[in-house]
């Protein structure tokens, strides 16, 4: 019986190191998927940008949440948004989510994207416009990751152009 392609033998390590986060190697790796990515779409450094919004008690000075969040090329991306426990029933996440909605319409932004496992938020995204797009499942718990897709100009989601930088 031939074995060389047997997918339970041993795995050539040859050349690979395992370890903990390199910081290098991250650095190494955005440059060069954003090389092929920019290729890719037709897009450069100058379509991307971050940015956060910072929710803060009047009253206190406390920060209660936040969202960070990027542009690309017409699409915003929120990264993470977190309001904290004793403040959730404030109305914090709306008037943030609003904000970076706003700011990256200024931006150039008319669709927006975001994943939110299903024990967080997905139905405060559903509740803000958002529209399921997806499901990973294999969260732990045996919880989901639900995508969401917004338009960010009225148009029902997936109407927007294909790609506004392209003629």
């Amino acid at each position: 019986m031939n074995h060389d392609h047997d997918m339970t033998g041993p795995t050539d390590l040859t050349g690979l190191t395992v370890g903990d986060r390199d910081p290098e190697l991250a650095k190494l790796l955005d440059q060069g998927l954003d090389a092929y990515n920019f290729a890719a779409t037709g897009t450069g450094p100058k379509d991307q940008s971050e940015f956060s919004v910072k929710a803060v008690d009047p009253a206190t000075g406390e920060v209660v949440g936040g969202i960070t969040a990027w542009t690309w090329a017409g699409l915003l991306g929120i990264d993470m948004l977190w309001v904290h426990e004793e403040h959730r029933r404030d109305g914090w996440g709306g008037r943030l989510l609003r904000a970076a909605e706003e700011e990256a319409r200024r931006r150039g932004c008319d669709r927006a994207t975001v994943s939110s496992f299903t024990f967080q938020a997905p139905d405060f995204y559903r509740r803000h416009g958002y529209v399921e797009t997806g499901r990973t499942l294999g969260i732990p718990g045996g919880a989901g990751d639900v995508h969401f897709h917004k338009s960010l100009t009225g148009n029902p989601a997936g109407e927007e152009r294909e790609n506004p930088h392209r003629n």
